[in-house]
Order: structure tokens, then C-alpha cells, then sequence
């Protein structure tokens, strides 16, 4: 995720005829410096601000995918989570995500990081470090994200949240630290541009570890039968996807982390195309496969397709030509596809689909980058995808399981039939169309 940033001389013209345009209060030589500064803080910042809007993503996709008892449960989760990773990534997360080292496993810069102060600037970094911070942050709170659905309608608030701790503060920044960081993937060659391993697959092992531990819905499985329990609201599903869909522009086109150059500013564009294609490719597939299928198409598993054709491009988003992108895009909607049911054989119950989507569709956008990226070798890829499902699973199981013996992670089987709303948060979301 990390390059080393240019400056062009087109941009070094444009800098010297607009010199109002570079921060006052740091003086250079090359006023382009100034200017490619500048342009490379924006991208952070409005990539940073669409990641963040993907919280609301998912908290109207998992509002929309939960009973209407547990409406407010997820709202309430979603913004819990997405503040304490903000709160954990600057007091510990990013100082173990990025170290410094070069080649390590693990590591620790001083902490809690500090940002620059009033007016101060190095431009020599080529964008502001508060900036980064702030794009980098969003990511962990994303990874978070994809936890709370697939354990939705049966873990308790608290327990919840210090998963959330432990998974922002240390799990996730780990990983990261092993490619982002320059840690030992990256040394290997590991490539993975925007984070269908780093951030999806890293939730989607965290989730599963979850699902595993915490175990199915009341009700979910019985006499080897699924039990259907259709979410509150397709149209809150949808908006949340499209959130989401939205959202990814700031993810992919974010991560080529600079924009002070002409062919910088392209690239962007490129990986713009690429994600949008992808996700639509994931919606088509998944249309025609359910309707080959069940004989009708199922509408959770479109909204999926696109989450899942997103988080396939997510790897390697720039390389691809449009063809390459809908092919990958497309595999990953009939990945959702296929393992919805099959999570279901196994009695795995994921509310939301998000192990599909995030861990197998992510595993995949991770496999299939040396395909258009032709420099990264496919054994550091693999080498990638085990090592993250071996420590987030391991690491993970260890806070489910201490969490499950100490604190106790599910309500009462009253409390989870009457429903988490008025268990847990005392406000319903529906009270009129409940009691009605």
C-alpha cells in the first residue's frame, strides 16, 4: 500500500504560476512540493471520509439483514465499534501497524502517535501524517465492521466491544505491519493493494472464529433443517450496499496514495472503472445463477454479488484490464453464491453473509492478483493467506473463548427470543410495528 511519491514537472509549472496555492507557513525550494503536498493530503482525506461513510454502509445493510428485534442492536454496535477502533488505532493500532521495520513479524513505534502540530508540516513525507492517519483509521474500523454482522441477534453488547478492542488495538495492526509496514510479507513480495486480505479476509477469520465459538441463532438449525429468518428491511439492505459500493471508490482509489502527478491522477481513474465493474459483474452473476438455480433471484444474494465483486478487486484494483476486472468481480459473486448454503450444511450461521463476501471472496481477489500483476509471485500470496487465517484465527479464538467463560458472550435464551433491542439497549426500532 505503501509507494514512494513523485512529482512532475508539469505540476512544478503549474505551482510556480499559482504559489498561493502551497501552505504558508512551510517554506521549500520546489514550490511543486507544495502543490503535490496538497493533492496527495485531498486524496487521503476524501478517500478517508468515503471509508467512513461505509460505516453507514453497514450498519443500514445489517439493520436491513436482522429481525426487526434486533434493529437497534446493530446501530448500536456499528457506532460503538467504529468509535473505539478510531480510539485504539491512535492510542496503539497505527504504532504497531507501522513500526518502522523493515522484513519484521512484529512491532512497536512510540505510541500514542502523535500528530503535527498547529500549522507544522514536513513536506519531505509527501502528504500531511494527520491525513494518513485518518485514511488508515477507517480501515480498521472496517474490519470491525464485518464482524458485528455475522454474529448479530445472539452476542451481548459488552463482550461484543472488547472483542472490538482487541481486534482494532493489536490483531489488526499486526497484520498489517506484515505488508503495509514493510514486514516480512512484504519483503516476500505479498502484494495487496487496497486489503481483500489485509482488512477483509482479517474480518471475515475474526468473524468466523465468532460464529464458530459463539454458535448458531436459537432456532437456526433444526431435525438437520435451516430454519428461514428473513432480515427487517430489503430497502435499508440495499441502501446500505449501495453505501458501501459508494464507499469503495474511497478504499480502492484512496490506496494508490498519491495524486500529485498526471499519471497518479489516471491511475485513480483506473481503479475507479475496475471497482465499479467488478461489483457489477458480482450483481449479474449472482442474478443469473439464483434464477438457474431456485428458479427465482434472490435479492440478499445480489446485494452480496456487489460486496463480493468489491472485495475481489480490492487486492489489486489497478493492474486489470476491464475484461479481467469483470471476470474476477463475477467469480467473486458466485463464490457468495455457493457458500451461503454451504456455511448452512455446516451449521455456521453468518446473519449477514459476510464470510462469504469478506474471508472467501477476499482469499480470492488475494489469489488472483500475479494474474494481471504478473510481478507478484503466487507463493507469497498463498504464503499471506494462510499466515492471516492462522493468526486471526488463533489469536481471535482466545478472546471468544476467554470472553465466552469469563464475561459470557450470549444473552439468555429468554433474552435472545425476546429480542436484543429491549435486552440490551432498552429502545427498539420498530416499538409500534412490534407490539402491533
Amino acid at each position: 500500500m505503501r509507494k514512494f511519491l513523485t512529482i512532475s514537472a508539469g505540476l512544478a509549472v503549474m505551482a510556480a504560476a499559482a504559489p498561493a496555492l502551497a501552505q504558508e507557513a512551510v517554506e521549500v525550494a520546489d514550490p511543486s512540493a507544495n502543490t503535490a503536498y496538497i493533492l496527495n493530503t485531498l486524496l487521503f482525506l476524501i478517500g478517508g471520509f468515503l471509508v467512513m461513510w461505509m460505516a453507514a454502509g453497514f450498519a443500514m445493510l445489517e439493520a436491513g439483514l436482522v429481525r426487526s428485534k434486533n434493529v437497534s442492536m446493530q446501530c448500536l454496535k456499528n457506532i460503538g465499534l467504529y468509535s473505539i477502533a478510531g480510539i485504539m488505532f491512535w492510542f496503539i493500532g497505527y504504532s504497531i501497524a507501522y513500526p518502522g521495520f523493515e522484513g519484521g513479524f512484529i512491532g512497536l513505534a512510540d505510541f500514542p502517535y502523535a500528530m503535527q502540530g498547529v500549522g507544522e508540516a514536513d513536506v519531505d513525507t509527501g502528504y500531511s501524517v494527520a491525513s494518513d492517519w485518518f485514511f488508515q483509521m477507517v480501515f480498521c474500523a472496517t474490519t470491525a465492521s464485518i464482524v458485528s454482522g455475522t454474529v448479530a441477534e445472539r452476542v451481548k453488547v459488552i463482550p461484543f466491544f472488547i472483542f472490538v478492542f482487541v481486534l482494532t488495538g493489536f490483531i489488526y495492526p499486526v497484520i498489517v505491519s506484515w505488508e503495509w509496514g514493510a514486514g516480512w510479507l512484504d519483503a516476500m513480495g505479498f502484494s495487496d493493494f487496497a486489503g481483500s486480505t489485509l482488512v477483509h479476509s482479517t474480518g471475515g477469520w475474526a468473524a468466523l472464529a465468532g460464529a464458530l465459538i459463539v454458535g448458531p441463532r436459537l432456532g437456526r438449525y433444526v431435525n438437520g433443517k435451516v430454519t428461514v429468518m428473513p432480515g427487517s428491511s430489503i430497502p435499508l439492505a440495499t441502501l446500505g450496499t449501495f453505501i458501501l459500493w459508494l464507499g469503495w471508490f474511497g478504499f480502492n482509489g484512496a490506496s494508490q496514495l498519491a495524486m500529485g502527478t498526471i499519471s497518479d491522477v489516471s491511475d485513480v481513474s483506473k481503479i475507479f472503472v475496475n471497482t465499479n465493474m467488478a461489483a457489477a459483474a458480482g450483481v449479474v452473476v449472482a442474478i443469473i445463477l439464483t434464477q438457474v438455480m431456485y428458479k427465482k433471484i434472490d435479492v440478499t444474494m445480489a446485494l452480496n454479488g456487489a460486496l463480493a465483486g468489491l472485495v475481489s478487486i480490492t487486492a489489486e484494483p489497478l493492474a486489470p484490464s476491464v475484461p479481467q476486472a469483470l471476470m474476477i468481480g463475477g467469480i467473486g459473486g458466485a463464490i457468495v453464491v455457493f457458500a451461503v448454503p454451504l456455511l448452512d450444511k455446516l451449521k455456521i450461521d453468518d446473519v449477514v453473509g459476510a464470510i462469504p463476501v469478506h474471508l472467501m471472496a477476499g482469499i480470492w481477489g488475494t489469489l488472483i492478483v500475479p494474474f494481471s500483476n504478473t510481478e507478484v509471485p503466487f507463493v507469497a500470496q498463498i504464503t499471506g493467506v494462510v499466515a492471516t487465517g492462522v493468526f486471526v484465527m488463533v489469536t481471535s479464538s482466545i478472546v471468544w473463548f476467554a470472553l465466552k467463560y469469563t464475561l459470557g458472550v450470549r444473552p439468555t435464551d429468554e433474552q435472545e427470543m425476546l429480542g436484543m433491542d429491549i435486552a440490551e439497549v432498552g429502545v427498539e426500532a420498530y416499538p409500534e410495528f412490534a407490539k402491533g
